[in-house]
Protein backbone atom coordinates (compact mmCIF):
# COMPACT_ATOMS: atom_id res chain seq x y z
CA UNK A 1 0.00 0.00 0.00
CA UNK A 2 1.39 2.87 -1.21
CA UNK A 3 1.68 5.94 1.31
CA UNK A 4 1.30 9.56 0.71
CA UNK A 5 2.85 12.40 2.95
CA UNK A 6 0.77 15.34 3.74
CA UNK A 7 0.64 18.52 3.22
CA UNK A 8 -2.60 20.45 4.76
CA UNK A 9 -4.34 24.03 3.68
CA UNK A 10 -6.87 25.71 5.58
CA UNK A 11 -10.61 25.93 3.84
CA UNK A 12 -11.12 28.43 1.25
CA UNK A 13 -8.16 28.20 -0.63
CA UNK A 14 -8.89 30.19 -3.90
CA UNK A 15 -7.76 29.62 -7.16
CA UNK A 16 -5.77 33.22 -6.72
CA UNK A 17 -3.67 31.01 -4.32
CA UNK A 18 -2.99 28.22 -6.61
CA UNK A 19 -2.17 29.80 -9.78
CA UNK A 20 -1.34 33.64 -8.99
CA UNK A 21 -2.44 35.69 -11.34
CA UNK A 22 0.91 37.60 -11.48
CA UNK A 23 2.33 34.72 -13.31
CA UNK A 24 -0.54 33.65 -15.19
CA UNK A 25 1.11 34.81 -18.58
CA UNK A 26 3.40 32.10 -18.37
CA UNK A 27 2.80 28.68 -18.73
CA UNK A 28 1.96 25.81 -16.06
CA UNK A 29 6.07 25.34 -15.24
CA UNK A 30 6.28 28.48 -14.52
CA UNK A 31 3.03 28.98 -12.15
CA UNK A 32 3.99 26.10 -10.63
CA UNK A 33 7.27 27.36 -8.72
CA UNK A 34 4.54 29.67 -7.55
CA UNK A 35 1.55 27.61 -6.24
CA UNK A 36 0.44 28.30 -2.91
CA UNK A 37 3.40 30.93 -1.73
CA UNK A 38 1.13 33.72 -0.21
CA UNK A 39 -0.49 30.75 2.13
CA UNK A 40 2.55 28.22 1.89
CA UNK A 41 5.64 29.46 0.42
CA UNK A 42 7.52 26.12 1.06
CA UNK A 43 4.89 24.75 -0.92
CA UNK A 44 5.63 24.47 -4.35
CA UNK A 45 9.56 23.99 -3.71
CA UNK A 46 9.06 21.70 -1.05
CA UNK A 47 6.23 18.51 -2.59
CA UNK A 48 7.65 15.84 -3.98
CA UNK A 49 5.27 13.62 -6.93
CA UNK A 50 2.87 11.38 -4.94
CA UNK A 51 1.90 13.87 -1.82
CA UNK A 52 -1.01 14.57 -1.21
CA UNK A 53 -3.17 17.98 -0.15
CA UNK A 54 -5.52 17.62 2.84
CA UNK A 55 -7.92 21.17 2.34
CA UNK A 56 -10.76 22.31 4.66
CA UNK A 57 -14.08 23.30 2.43
CA UNK A 58 -14.66 25.13 -0.64
CA UNK A 59 -11.43 24.30 -2.24
CA UNK A 60 -10.18 26.13 -5.69
CA UNK A 61 -13.44 28.56 -4.96
CA UNK A 62 -12.95 31.93 -7.43
CA UNK A 63 -11.72 31.71 -10.37
CA UNK A 64 -12.20 29.21 -12.72
CA UNK A 65 -9.03 29.26 -14.44
CA UNK A 66 -7.79 25.40 -14.84
CA UNK A 67 -3.93 26.15 -14.08
CA UNK A 68 -4.57 25.78 -10.74
CA UNK A 69 -5.89 22.26 -10.97
CA UNK A 70 -3.18 21.94 -13.36
CA UNK A 71 -0.20 23.16 -11.44
CA UNK A 72 -0.79 20.61 -8.64
CA UNK A 73 -0.77 17.99 -11.09
CA UNK A 74 2.44 19.17 -12.76
CA UNK A 75 4.10 19.13 -9.58
CA UNK A 76 3.03 15.73 -8.69
CA UNK A 77 0.58 16.12 -6.21
CA UNK A 78 -1.78 12.19 -5.96
CA UNK A 79 -4.85 13.72 -4.91
CA UNK A 80 -6.57 16.42 -3.20
CA UNK A 81 -8.35 15.45 0.01
CA UNK A 82 -11.54 18.30 0.74
CA UNK A 83 -14.64 18.20 2.38
CA UNK A 84 -15.99 19.78 -0.38
CA UNK A 85 -15.09 21.74 -3.33
CA UNK A 86 -15.80 24.72 -5.71
CA UNK A 87 -17.77 23.33 -8.88
CA UNK A 88 -15.27 24.97 -11.64
CA UNK A 89 -12.66 23.61 -9.77
CA UNK A 90 -13.79 20.35 -9.53
CA UNK A 91 -14.69 19.95 -13.07
CA UNK A 92 -11.29 21.09 -13.95
CA UNK A 93 -9.62 18.87 -11.89
CA UNK A 94 -10.64 15.78 -13.22
CA UNK A 95 -10.36 16.76 -16.90
CA UNK A 96 -7.39 17.68 -16.12
CA UNK A 97 -6.65 14.58 -14.49
CA UNK A 98 -6.42 15.40 -10.89
CA UNK A 99 -7.97 13.38 -8.56
CA UNK A 100 -10.39 14.65 -5.88
CA UNK A 101 -11.10 12.68 -2.85
CA UNK A 102 -14.28 14.34 -1.07
CA UNK A 103 -13.95 13.76 2.56
CA UNK A 104 -16.09 14.85 5.48
CA UNK A 105 -13.58 13.58 8.37
CA UNK A 106 -10.30 14.83 6.39
CA UNK A 107 -10.04 17.02 9.58
CA UNK A 108 -8.52 14.16 11.18
CA UNK A 109 -5.71 14.10 9.03
CA UNK A 110 -2.67 15.85 9.73
CA UNK A 111 0.13 17.58 8.29
CA UNK A 112 3.37 15.85 7.38
CA UNK A 113 1.26 11.77 8.13
CA UNK A 114 1.82 9.42 5.69
CA UNK A 115 -1.45 8.18 4.79
CA UNK A 116 -3.08 5.53 2.19
CA UNK A 117 -6.12 5.52 -0.41
CA UNK A 118 -7.98 3.81 -2.57
CA UNK A 119 -9.93 5.78 -5.01
CA UNK A 120 -12.50 3.53 -6.05
CA UNK A 121 -12.98 2.24 -2.65
CA UNK A 122 -13.59 6.12 -1.67
CA UNK A 123 -11.54 5.10 1.55
CA UNK A 124 -8.25 7.24 3.06
CA UNK A 125 -6.41 5.28 5.59
CA UNK A 126 -4.50 6.96 8.17
CA UNK A 127 -1.14 5.42 10.32
CA UNK A 128 -2.23 2.87 12.76
CA UNK A 129 -5.25 2.15 10.60
CA UNK A 130 -8.04 4.56 11.27
CA UNK A 131 -10.22 4.63 7.97
CA UNK A 132 -12.15 7.49 6.93
CA UNK A 133 -15.10 7.51 4.30
CA UNK A 134 -14.88 9.40 1.02
CA UNK A 135 -17.58 9.42 -1.35
CA UNK A 136 -17.75 7.17 -4.10
CA UNK A 137 -16.60 8.31 -7.44
CA UNK A 138 -18.31 7.58 -10.23
CA UNK A 139 -16.25 5.08 -12.80
CA UNK A 140 -16.04 7.31 -15.62
CA UNK A 141 -14.21 9.93 -13.65
CA UNK A 142 -11.90 7.65 -12.42
CA UNK A 143 -10.68 6.04 -15.34
CA UNK A 144 -10.69 9.97 -16.67
CA UNK A 145 -8.04 10.41 -14.39
CA UNK A 146 -6.42 7.01 -15.02
CA UNK A 147 -5.83 8.41 -18.59
CA UNK A 148 -4.40 11.46 -17.35
CA UNK A 149 -7.36 13.46 -17.57
CA UNK A 150 -9.85 14.15 -20.58
CA UNK A 151 -7.98 14.84 -23.76
CA UNK A 152 -5.48 11.51 -23.42
CA UNK A 153 -8.69 10.00 -22.73
CA UNK A 154 -10.57 11.27 -26.07
CA UNK A 155 -7.29 10.66 -27.56
CA UNK A 156 -6.88 7.18 -26.85
CA UNK A 157 -10.41 6.34 -27.47
CA UNK A 158 -10.32 8.08 -31.04
CA UNK A 159 -6.54 5.55 -31.04
CA UNK A 160 -8.37 2.32 -30.21
CA UNK A 161 -11.34 3.08 -32.74
CA UNK A 162 -9.45 4.23 -35.81
CA UNK A 163 -6.22 1.48 -35.25
CA UNK A 164 -6.42 -0.99 -38.07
Amino acid sequence: MTRHRVWRLPGDVDTDALAPGTWMQHGVDVIAQHCLEALRPDFAGGVQPGDVVVAGPNFGIGSSREQAAAVLRHLGVAAVIAPSYAGLFFRNAFNLGLLLLTCEQCERIAEGERIAFDARAGTVTRPGGETLQAQTIPAFLLDMVDAGGLLPQLQQRFQTRTAP
